[in-house]
C-alpha cells in the first residue's frame, strides 16, 4: 500500500465527525454505507446540519426508482433566506479584479442590494418561474443579481464574457430570458476588451429580452432598451427590508448548460434548493467550510464552480470572487491573493496547478501559513502533482481532488477531511450518493478495474429536466445505458485505499486493439515530459479498429523531433502499456479548449475520422481547431 501523502489531524473534519457520532461509525466506508442505506435519515440530517432555513416537512423522500425520486416533498424554502443568513456586520462578499482592486459587502449591504434587484425585478413584471439570465465577468454585481431573481423565484442562467454571440444564442436562446445583465467590457490578461457589439448580435436574436442591464455605459444601437446599473436601481425605494418568496423544493433555480462540445448545448434544469442542500453538504461535511472561513474557487460565471461557489454564502463564510488572469502580471497572482486575503480554502482546476509546476512556483515555507484546503477539478490531478503540492505550495494542507459535473451541479467523488490523502487518487464517494463502477453490461466490476461511474442512489440535485423535453433527452442522456441507474459518463475505477481514480470522459474514451484506454492515463505521462507544454489525445477509426493519435504542443524553442517522439513512446510502453503508444505523434500549435477549461477531444475526434465537427459554440476559440483540420486533410 502506498504510503498517504496528507494525514488528517483531530481538528479537521468537525461535521464529518458529527454525522459518524450520529451513525455510530468510525470509518469513512462505513459512514458512507450508513448515508446510502437511509435516504430519508441522511438528507434530513444533511437539512438540519447545514441549517436550511424554511418548512422541512414531513416527508423526506418519496418515490422509487432513481428518475422518480422526489426529496422534501412538503417543503416551502426560498433558499437566499439560508444564503443570507447571519450577523449584519460580517464580511461576505468580496470581489477583486487583476490589478488588485477590492470590493466589499457586509452581510447587510448584501441584503440590501439584494433587496434592491429583487424589488427592480419585480417592478419590471418578473415572475416566478422567468429566466433571467447574466452574460459577465466574475464580479459581485453578477452574484446579487443571481440572490435577487432567486428570492423572487426567478431561475438563473448566467454565461462568461469569454463566450461570443453565437454561443450565448446557442444557450439564451433555447430558455428565452426577460431579463439580461451584461458588462459592456472587461479585462482579462491585462487587456481590455468591447462587448459591445456581441452583446447588440446576441440581442438581435433574443426577442424575449425586455430591459438590459449594464455593467459599464450601454451602446446607443441596441435593438432592446438598456440602461447602467445604477440606473436601474435609482427608482427602487431605499431602505426596503428583502422579502422572498417560500417555494416548493422541487421549484427551478437555475439552467445550467453542458460543454456544447457533443451537439448544441443541453439546457440542464436545476432546482435551487436541491443545488443548495447537495453543495453545502459539499462544502460543510466534506471540504471542512465553516462559519468565519474566507473561501475562493477561481471560476467564471460559465461553469457550474460559480454557483458551487455562490452556495458558500450558506456555510457563513465569506466568498471572494477572482476576475481576471490567474497567472497575471505575476504567475503568483492567485497565490498571492491567498495571503491578502487570508484565504482558509483555494478551489482550482488541475491544469492550474499544472502551469505553476512548469513555471517552476516554490512558495516560501509557511507563506500560506492560512490556507487549509485546496480543492481541484475540471480533470483528473495526476500524482505528480500531488507531490508537486506538497513539496512546493502548502505541505499542511488538505489537497481534495473533487469530481462531478454541470449535469449535477456537484459531485460524486470528493474530499474526505477524517481519511488521508493518497497521490493521484481522489478520496471517496459522496455521503448520499451510491457511486459504482460498473462494465460495459452493467455488472458491477472489482476494485482496480475501470469501467463507467454510476450511482445507484437518487439526490436532491439530479436535474428538474433538460429545458423544452419531454424527458426522453434525459432519459437517453443519463438513464439508458443502465436500467435504474444514473451513468455519468466518466470512466473510473476503485482503489485499493477506498479511493478513486478518474481516467477520463468514457465518451472520449480511446478504445484501441479491444483495450479500453482512459485519455488521462496518457496526459498523466506525457504532459510531465520537460519538452512538452501540454497535449491532446483521440481516437482514429481504421476499418474495425481504432489507432491512437496524439497531438503535442511543445514547450517555447523546441521541436519534437523524432528523438523526442521516440522518448514519448518509450515513456508510455513503460510507464502504461504498449497499447497506450500513439500511432502518430504530431506537433500543433496549441490544443482547443471549452470555454470552461477543457480539452475539446470529441471535437479533435470528429476531425481526425472525417466527421462532421459536432457544435463548436462551446470552444474558447474554434481556430485552434485549424491545425488539426490541415492534418487531416493532408
Amino acid at each position: 500500500m502506498p504510503s498517504p501523502v496528507w494525514t488528517p489531524s483531530d481538528d479537521r473534519g468537525v461535521a464529518m465527525r458529527r454525522w459518524m457520532d450520529f451513525t455510530g461509525t468510525e470509518n469513512y466506508d462505513d459512514a458512507h454505507r450508513a448515508s446510502v442505506v437511509d435516504l430519508a435519515t441522511w438528507w434530513s440530517w444533511a437539512w438540519d446540519e447545514c441549517q436550511l432555513i424554511g418548512r422541512k416537512g414531513e416527508d423526506i423522500v418519496v418515490g422509487s426508482g432513481i428518475a422518480e425520486t422526489r426529496f422534501f416533498p412538503g417543503a416551502q424554502v426560498n433558499v437566499v433566506d439560508t444564503l443570507l443568513a447571519g450577523p449584519g456586520e460580517a464580511e461576505v462578499l468580496v470581489g477583486v479584479d487583476e490589478t488588485g482592486h477590492r470590493r466589499r459587502w457586509t452581510r447587510e449591504e448584501l441584503r440590501a442590494d439584494v433587496a434592491g434587484i429583487a424589488r427592480a425585478m419585480r417592478d419590471a413584471g418578473v415572475e416566478p418561474g422567468d429566466r433571467v439570465a447574466a452574460w459577465t465577468p466574475n464580479v459581485p454585481e453578477t452574484v446579487i443579481w443571481a440572490l435577487g431573481a432567486l428570492a423572487i423565484g426567478a431561475v438563473v442562467s448566467t454565461a462568461s464574457t469569454d463566450f461570443a454571440a453565437p454561443g450565448v444564442l446557442d444557450r439564451f436562446g433555447q430558455i428565452e430570458p426577460v431579463l439580461l445583465l451584461v458588462a459592456a467590457e472587461y479585462t482579462y490578461g491585462g487587456k481590455d476588451f468591447d462587448l459591445r457589439e456581441q452583446v447588440g448580435i446576441a440581442l438581435a436574436d433574443l426577442p424575449s429580452v425586455r430591459e438590459v442591464v449594464v455593467l459599464g455605459e450601454p451602446a446607443g444601437n441596441w435593438p432592446t432598451p438598456a440602461c447602467g446599473w445604477n440606473e436601474w436601481l435609482a427608482g427602487v425605494r431605499s431602505g426596503e427590508a428583502l422579502t422572498t418568496t417560500p417555494l416548493p423544493f422541487d421549484h427551478p433555480g437555475f439552467i445550467l448548460f453542458s460543454s456544447g462540445t457533443t451537439g448544441a448545448p443541453k439546457c440542464i434544469v436545476h432546482r435551487a434548493a436541491g443545488v443548495l442542500i447537495k453543495d453545502l453538504v459539499e462544502q460543510r461535511v466534506h471540504l471542512d467550510i465553516e462559519e468565519g472561513d474566507r473561501v475562493c474557487y477561481f471560476t467564471t460565471c460559465g461553469w457550474m464552480m460559480w454557483n458551487w461557489l455562490v452556495m458558500v454564502l450558506g456555510t457563513g463564510a465569506t466568498v471572494v470572487l477572482f476576475d481576471g488572469q490567474p497567472m497575471f502580471p505575476t504567475t503568483t497572482r492567485l497565490l498571492d491573493l491567498v495571503e491578502e486575503e487570508k484565504l482558509t480554502f483555494l478551489g482550482v482546476s488541475a491544469k492550474y496547478i499544472e502551469s505553476l509546476r512548469e513555471a517552476k512556483v516554490d512558495c516560501e515555507v509557511g507563506a500560506l501559513s492560512r490556507l487549509r484546503t485546496i480543492a481541484s477539478t475540471g480533470s483528473p490531478l495526476a500524482a505528480e502533482l500531488f507531490d508537486y503540492v506538497y513539496e512546493h505550495i502548502a505541505p499542511d494542507v488538505h489537497l481534495a481532488s473533487i469530481s462531478g459535473g454541470t449535469d449535477i451541479c456537484g459531485c460524486f467523488v470528493l474530499g474526505v477531511p477524517t481519511a488521508p490523502v493518497y497521490a493521484g487518487q481522489i478520496q471517496g464517494p459522496a455521503l448520499g450518493m451510491d457511486v459504482r463502477v460498473f462494465d460495459d453490461d452493467g455488472a458491477e466490476l472489482a476494485t482496480g478495474a475501470r469501467g463507467e461511474l454510476v450511482c445507484t442512489t437518487a439526490f436532491p440535485s439530479q436535474p428538474l429536466g433538460l429545458w423544452g423535453d419531454d424527458g426522453s433527452r434525459l432519459h437517453d442522456s443519463y438513464f439508458a445505458r443502465f436500467t435504474g441507474v444514473w451513468a455519468h459518463g466518466d470512466f473510473i475505477s476503485r482503489t485499493d485505499e477506498g479511493g478513486y481514480v478518474i481516467h477520463g470522459r468514457s465518451d472520449a474514451t480511446l478504445n484501441a486493439q479491444g483495450v479500453r484506454i482512459g485519455t488521462a492515463e496518457i496526459y498523466r505521462i506525457v504532459d510531465a515530459l520537460d519538452f512538452v507544454s501540454e497535449s491532446i489525445v483521440v481516437g482514429q477509426r481504421t476499418g474495425l479498429d481504432t489507432r491512437v493519435v496524439l497531438f503535442v504542443v511543445a514547450s517555447p524553442g523546441i521541436e519534437l523531433d523524432d528523438d523526442r517522439r521516440r522518448v514519448i513512446a518509450t515513456e508510455l510502453r513503460s510507464k502504461a502499456s504498449p497499447r497506450h503508444v500513439p500511432a502518430e505523434i504530431i506537433q500543433v500549435p496549441v490544443v482547443p479548449r471549452t470555454v470552461t477549461g477543457k480539452l475539446a477531444e470529441l471535437a479533435v475526434t470528429d476531425i481526425v475520422n472525417g466527421d462532421e465537427v459536432r457544435n463548436t459554440s462551446g470552444l474558447a476559440d474554434p481556430s485552434t481547431l485549424t491545425a488539426f483540420q490541415e492534418w487531416a486533410d493532408g
